[in-house]
């Protein structure tokens, strides 16, 4: 498949690690002009660049998502650098657990800060600087399979990926005829260095939680980074054209399957 991804200038967030640092990876594999990645995590961000030095052209910002300052800032940057934006990847989350019985006002503004605003406010910036260019563009958000309902640990998280899922399809229908594409994955239970972190630390899982977990699902593993990543560049790239307003399901555990 030709991505046609030569002269594409793609902003990721969370791009420190995991999805995001794959999407990165995988875009400079496919020859993109530029990539302005973002993150909390100022030392990750600088790995990412170091590691695709030579591939394509990298700028980094490290922004606290949380920070409602933070998105404008972070499109201003990119334009900085870049003169315009074409692609954008809201990537970046965060998943605190929290049920009805134990979350708090603080864990929930926190979570939908992250998680459903700071994207928002992302696509702002980029749709208006679109709009304004007559350039159109593409985004993808990293939603996930808890949009759908959630785990009951899971009960605010999975309200930010619904704020998310529903703000990927009012964006696509508004902005079709502006030539703006925008599709979101939910993704579905999936082995980064975060889960890994999670599941040891906090959940006190033993070493091979996910060789254990992954082993009762239908591949016998859990799904990749690597797996995500490549659906992003599908979608940011003109291969997917005319999708718009798609939630796509990365996931392999499906209600109601044989298992």
């Amino acid at each position: 498949m030709k991505t046609e991804l030569e002269s594409a200038v793609i902003l990721v967030t969370g791009a420190a690690a995991g999805i995001g640092r794959a999407i990165a990876e995988h875009a400079a594999s496919e020859g993109v002009a530029g990539l302005f990645l973002t993150d909390i995590d100022e030392a990750g961000l600088g790995e990412v660049a170091e590691a695709l030095m030579g591939q394509t052209q990298v700028h980094c910002h490290a922004a606290d998502l949380g920070d409602p300052k933070a998105p404008a800032a972070i499109f201003e940057h990119a334009k900085a650098q870049f003169g315009s934006v074409t692609g954008l990847v809201n990537s970046a989350g965060i998943t605190s657990r929290a049920s009805f019985t134990d979350g708090t006002a603080d864990l929930w503004d926190r979570l939908f800060a992250v998680n459903a605003r700071a994207p928002y406010l992302l696509m702002s910036a980029f749709i208006t600087d679109a709009v304004a260019r007559q350039t159109g563009g593409t985004i993808v958000n990293i939603q996930s399979m808890n949009a759908h309902c959630g785990a009951p640990d899971l009960a605010i998280y999975a309200s930010t990926k619904g704020a998310l899922q529903t703000l990927t399809k009012n964006a696509a229908n508004a902005h079709l005829m502006d030539s703006i594409r925008v599709n979101g994955i939910n993704l579905g239970w999936t082995l980064t260095d975060a889960e890994d972190k999670m599941q040891t630390a906090t959940h006190s899982a033993g070493a091979d939680w996910a060789q254990a977990s992954g082993a009762g699902l239908p591949l016998g593993r859990l799904i990749v980074p690597d797996e995500a990543a490549r659906l992003a560049i599908y979608l940011l790239s003109p291969a997917s054209a005319p999708m718009t307003g798609i939630s796509l399901d990365l996931e392999q555990s499906v209600v109601g399957a044989p298992r």
